[in-house]
């Protein structure tokens, strides 16, 4: 097999970062999960059942790993659990447990942080991104997977809001169809697994291209990952991003930007912009995330 080419933008050769050892999976919403068959989907050649979740299975680590879900950005907690619980199993994970937190208070919990302690892979269900990082910000919980992530060989996925929740900035509001209007498209401080980085779901469904690129021309230095459904980046080391599944992912690049008017126009009148690299990419192709080397200061 071929191996396809990295497509990356200016990285610098030396870099005083740690390089995580955990894996992140982030998930653009709707992931097969083995309900129905490769020929409901025949527009699709790429399709493949269960694609994403068995390369989260297949990343597990240790004998008997478990694998911890947490619903919390879901309304209906209980259900959205059961059917990731029930699915893990039928893919061959005995040891599954759910962190049912609802709350601040949830997320600070020793039992939760036990189960966090020996998870070998974590699941974020959808929902609503800002659940997430209003119950899960500055939190036990949250400081226990950053250490897991950064110390051990964990996975962390996310599907839908918890991929979103995944990166800073995060975009948790806007015009799913527009996003050409200044002020259309909301923005906050997300779990930081991956900085400078926007990440979006249900990308190309939802017309959300143009909603990215107003919250990447707000800062340029930002990388905007758009995921199309049943489609997922694999991130390793911290940067190093492989496509699995059946749709594209969408690079937006906006370091080039010649010019914009997003800060000189008034809310509610439309924003444009000059310059921007898109990258289009594809199952097994690769992508190096730019970590750009800045002064950090405490």
């Amino acid at each position: 097999m071929t191996k396809k080419k990295v497509q990356t933008a200016i990285t610098p050769a030396k870099l005083n970062r740690i390089i995580p050892k955990g894996k992140l999976l982030a998930i653009g919403g709707k992931e097969d999960k083995g309900e129905g068959q490769p020929d409901e989907k025949p527009e699709n050649i790429n399709f493949i059942s269960e694609q994403v979740l068995k390369r989260f299975v297949a990343e597990l680590r240790g004998d008997n790993p478990m694998v911890l879900v947490i619903p919390t950005a879901s309304e209906i907690p209980e259900e959205s659990s059961q059917d990731y619980v029930t699915l893990f199993k039928e893919l061959g994970v005995t040891n599954v447990q759910v962190a049912d937190i609802r709350n601040r208070p949830d997320a600070n919990l020793p039992e939760y942080l036990e189960m966090i302690k020996n998870a070998a892979g974590i699941m974020f269900t959808g929902g609503d991104q800002l659940r997430l990082t209003a119950i899960f910000g500055g939190s036990d919980a949250l400081q226990a997977m950053k250490e897991r992530y950064i110390y051990s060989n964990i996975i962390i996925a996310g599907t839908s809001a918890g991929a979103a929740a995944m990166s800073t900035p995060m975009i948790y509001e806007g015009e799913s169809q527009g996003g050409y209007i200044k002020g259309d498209v909301r923005m906050t401080t997300g779990l930081e697994f991956l900085k400078n980085v926007a990440i979006d779901t249900h990308f190309l469904t939802r017309g959300r291209i143009v909603r990215m690129t107003q919250a990447i021309c707000t800062n340029p230095e930002c990388i905007g990952i758009g995921l199309e459904e049943d489609t997922a980046i694999l991130v390793t080391d911290g940067g190093k991003m492989e496509v699995v599944g059946s749709g594209l992912v969408t690079v937006v690049d906006g370091m080039g930007i010649t010019e914009s008017n997003i800060y000189e126009i008034e809310n509610g009148q439309p924003f444009t912009a000059k310059g921007l690299r898109v990258h289009l990419l594809g199952n097994e192709d690769t992508y190096l995330i730019p970590a750009y080397e800045r002064l950090q200061l405490q």
